[in-house]
């Protein structure tokens, strides 16, 4: 009977690891992807306890551009930008792993389910901005809000916070049928890592979100929210809670209304001219995006 039970969870697991292998970069994807072009630079910012991977292009004498993954992910979530010529010359681009991914960890290699936590040991990267300018912060997914309560502990260093594709409203946290199993303790044995953190971030992610409530009205520089209107991962809702909860003076709110999760890569191009058009200006400008695609 133990057999069995070993071997349903075994095929069950074989087939959840299947479903999603679209959405997985392996180590080798990153080194095949790097054969004929300059591999981001890779250094980690550590301490007796903490170790946070950064992958960098660019010269760091250039504005900070942070970018921080969703669930699971790694720095080379955002290769496309780390590769981008035009971004290059114009930011020192800095993608991290967060905490339980990629080589970051915090004290040892576990899941942190904790956004506060998260975000302050994020503070950190933020120290390898050598200009004049202040950093501007992109999070994607489940790393937008962590990218916002970084932005509110350290708002004299943000120029700018941008989320994109955010899962920030407590009331509306999107569960799968593959949640449900993803916390067996057997199935997860035969899991990439990555998927067992991503279970564990999202079976309290509704209740972190509600601890960081008080962190919207403290973000005091412009902020951009920008949603797909096709998200099947994070709720098109979560663009109406920003609404509510984000101060909006200098705030904007796009809604791509046939788009879906990955705008970073569908968007790319638009999301590039908001990022450089910041750069140019000291305050959030209005800018004309085409967003009907």
């Amino acid at each position: 009977m133990k057999f069995k039970y070993i071997l349903y969870a075994f095929l069950f697991s074989t087939l959840l690891s299947g479903c999603f292998a679209r959405y997985r970069t392996t180590p080798r994807d990153v080194r095949k992807h790097y054969v004929n072009i300059q591999k981001p630079k890779l250094e980690c910012i550590k301490n007796d306890t903490l170790c946070i991977q950064v992958a960098s292009t660019g010269a760091d004498t250039l504005p900070l551009l942070v970018l921080i993954h969703g669930a699971p992910g790694a720095w080379w979530g955002y290769m496309n930008m780390l590769d981008d010529t035009v971004l290059q010359k114009q930011f020192h681009i800095v993608s991290v792993d967060r905490l339980g991914y990629g080589n970051s960890w915090l004290k040892r290699r576990k899941a942190v389910g904790s956004i506060e936590t998260q975000a302050r040991c994020l503070l950190s990267v933020l120290d390898l901005n050598k200009s004049k300018e202040p950093a501007i912060i992109l999070g994607r997914s489940y790393g937008a809000p962590i990218a916002a309560t970084m932005a509110s502990m350290a708002p004299e260093k943000v120029k700018q916070l941008i989320m994109v594709s955010p899962v920030i409203d407590p009331d509306n946290e999107k569960f799968y049928w593959f949640s449900k199993y993803g916390r067996n303790r057997l199935i997860q044995l035969f899991l990439p890592r990555e998927f067992n953190i991503a279970t564990a971030e999202k079976n309290v992610h509704s209740d972190e979100l509600r601890k960081m409530l008080p962190v919207w009205k403290k973000l005091t520089m412009p902020v951009v929210v920008i949603q797909g209107g096709n998200d099947w991962i994070g709720d098109p809702v979560n663009i109406e809670f920003a609404k509510q909860q984000i101060p909006s003076l200098r705030s904007q709110f796009i809604t791509i209304p046939k788009a879906g999760h990955m705008l970073t890569f569908s968007h790319l191009s638009m999301i590039k001219q908001l990022i450089i058009n910041t750069n140019r200006h000291s305050n959030v400008m209005t800018v004309n995006l085409a967003v009907g695609r």
